[in-house]
């Protein structure tokens, strides 16, 4: 579902048929994000910025930073966005055990949140809403090939036999 321009949040969740801290291990890895953040492709360090990582857009090619600031004991990883010295945690990653939701101990519920800043324009929040709807899927999928020993690269060359 794509929320409404004026909302000032969003949220999608899915259950994912890993344990928690296999799920949290996935989420809170900046190289694995580049493979499933439509608005982050790609990523990789950026040079002497210590755990600050870049990746490129899909839709544009515009270059996003990040940091990752990840709570373990939680479960929750925030996502800073911009520039160094200046980033905001614009997005939320929480893992919830199966405990807590009553599913099979090898689940979890995975929960991204967003919130629109001021100077959102209508048409980017609902590419970034849509994206989300599309990104936790792409989570899903990827943390469960990965934990099945078939880990999703989807910038690695391959080569291919004839």
């Amino acid at each position: 579902m794509i929320t409404a321009p004026q909302d000032h949040g969003h949220a999608v969740s899915a259950r994912l048929d890993v344990p928690a801290d296999t799920a949290f291990a996935f989420v809170s890895d900046p190289i694995a994000l580049g493979g499933w953040s439509l608005g982050c492709m790609n990523t990789a360090p950026v040079p002497g910025a210590p755990g600050i990582y870049a990746g490129r857009s899909l839709f544009d090619g515009s270059e996003t930073r990040f940091a990752i600031a990840a709570d373990p004991d939680r479960r929750i990883v925030d996502f800073l966005l911009g520039e160094p010295g200046a980033m905001v945690p614009r997005i939320s990653i929480r893992v919830v055990p199966a405990e807590v939701c009553g599913l099979d101990p090898a689940q979890c519920l995975v929960t991204m949140s967003a919130w629109r800043g001021a100077d959102m324009n209508d048409t980017r929040w609902q590419q970034l809403c849509a994206c989300h709807e599309a990104e936790i899927h792409l989570i899903r999928g990827q943390c469960e090939a990965a934990a099945a020993g078939q880990p999703v690269r989807p910038f690695a060359t391959v080569e291919r036999g004839r």
